[in-house]
């Protein structure tokens, strides 16, 4: 692979040589023209004194040659029929008629005739210009050619001035550009070493460069890039901390996971496993022994539907199906059920009027039973819960919560650490919060460690 400076040579090699050509040409036609335009004025010029002097002669042929030895041209004197009356350059008597030559025709209906054509006459190529004037009461034409080789030596001679200029030209600008692609050569330089100490994570975050604006531009962003790589390194670290912190909850999410289901699991394998060995168990105890089957089932069923909803929750899988709901019947009921698992806990429920809003019947139900456990859980004392039309709030006297975990407590698999109680997935907040956010209700949370916690949900 080729080095920048060799690219930046080789293109301008090419560029210059198409650059030659290219500006040669047209400075050639162009001087071409100016020439063949400056000798057709000359020989205009020349002929119009050689018509003053015409009339003062009485010998053409010597008038003619005299012209010829003084200004080298080629002098031709046409009557209007076409015969040649002198020639600077021949016998006229060998020469043909000349009435249908094209400068004489042109010069017939025109101020003066003007073509290049190769002479038999001379055996050259020849501008020749004519022109009529009167003679003796007659017309007659005048006509001067010029040899195009001359006029090819003129041009070629001022052709070869302006190419020696332009290649002196050509190559002081090249010897510039070499310096500047040498330069430019050395930045890219310093640039690339600098991307690669970024690779190998050298502490170097800084480059300059003064070699032009755009460089300052690319330097000055290459040492933002840098920062920001060393920044991000250092939070990587950090995050490669807290996804270390993470895996270490993730194992107690896990283990919470594996305990809930154990206890249910070893309680109907212990169970069915007496009553299949046992054919003659007492009935009383068999069906006792059901229960507790049924009960741990049901048990599980319920840690099962519990993660779904989370999930669900989650991906935002779930559309709530609004309806009028009767939240003082809702709440009278999860009392009387909580009851039944909570025997002598007292649960005291202040209520006025019957309190009914829009929302997804299942879904509050959901929510306000995973509130009141939660109360029953963390808590030994009375739970109160108070419902007015504005908001529901549960308060327990319980543990309460510090300020930190305040902040964590509706992340789902969250627990709080110093909590007595074992048995929690810690999803039961996640999904309240998730489900109130569907229903774009607010959960507020006051809590004092060692006081209790009041969890309340705003309807508006």
């Amino acid at each position: 692979m080729l080095k920048l400076h060799q690219i930046y040579f080789r293109k301008f090699i090419v560029l210059f040589v198409l650059l030659f050509v290219v500006l040669g040409s047209i400075i050639y036609i162009w001087l071409k023209d100016i020439y063949i335009q400056q000798t057709n004025n000359s020989l205009l010029q020349n002929i119009n004194i050689f018509s003053l002097q015409i009339d003062k002669t009485k010998n053409l042929d010597l008038l003619v040659k005299k012209i010829k030895n003084l200004n080298h041209i080629r002098v031709t004197i046409i009557d209007k029929e076409g015969k040649v009356l002198a020639e600077s350059d021949k016998d006229k008597n060998s020469m043909d008629n000349h009435k249908y030559r094209p400068e004489i025709m042109e010069a017939k209906d025109n101020p003066f005739g003007q073509v290049i054509r190769h002479s038999k006459t001379v055996d050259k190529e020849l501008l020749y210009v004519a022109k009529m004037f009167k003679f003796n009461k007659q017309n007659i034409y005048i006509r001067m050619a010029k040899e195009i080789g001359e006029i090819n030596e003129k041009l070629i001679s001022l052709a070869l001035k302006v190419i020696i200029a332009l290649v002196v030209f050509l190559a002081i600008a090249f010897y510039i550009a070499y310096k500047i692609s040498v330069k430019l050569e050395n930045e890219t330089k310093r640039i690339l070493k600098f991307l690669l100490d970024l690779t190998k994570k050298k502490k170097d975050s800084f480059i300059k460069s003064d070699f032009s604006q755009e460089f300052s531009q690319i330097t000055s962003l290459l040492t933002k890039i840098a920062r920001i790589l060393i920044k991000q390194d250092r939070q990587k670290a950090k995050y490669t901390l807290k996804l270390k912190k993470a895996n270490s909850q993730k194992d107690d999410i896990i283990s919470a996971i594996s305990h809930e289901f154990k206890n249910p699991i070893s309680v109907i394998n212990g169970y069915s496993q007496t009553l299949l060995d046992d054919k003659n168990i007492n009935p009383n105890i068999q069906e006792k022994f059901l229960k507790k089957i049924h009960n741990n089932g049901e048990k599980l069923s319920l840690l099962i539907d519990k993660l779904r909803l989370s999930v669900r929750l989650d991906e935002k899988k779930l559309s709530p199906t609004f309806s009028s709901v009767n939240l003082t019947k809702l709440v009278t009921q999860n009392i009387e059920d909580f009851k039944q698992n909570f025997k002598h806990r007292n649960i005291i429920f202040q209520n006025t009027d019957e309190v009914t809003i829009q929302a997804d019947h299942t879904l509050m139900e959901v929510a306000i039973s995973n509130l009141i456990e939660n109360g029953l859980k963390y808590s030994e004392d009375d739970l109160y819960i108070e419902l007015t039309p504005r908001y529901i709030s549960i308060q327990d006297s319980g543990i309460g919560i510090n300020k930190k975990e305040l902040e964590k407590i509706t992340t789902k698999f969250y627990r709080v650490t110093n909590n007595t109680w074992n048995n929690s997935l810690g999803l039961g907040l996640s999904i309240v919060s998730n489900i109130l956010k569907l229903h774009n209700f607010e959960l507020k949370i006051k809590s004092e460690e060692n006081s209790g916690s009041t969890f309340s949900i705003y309807f508006s």
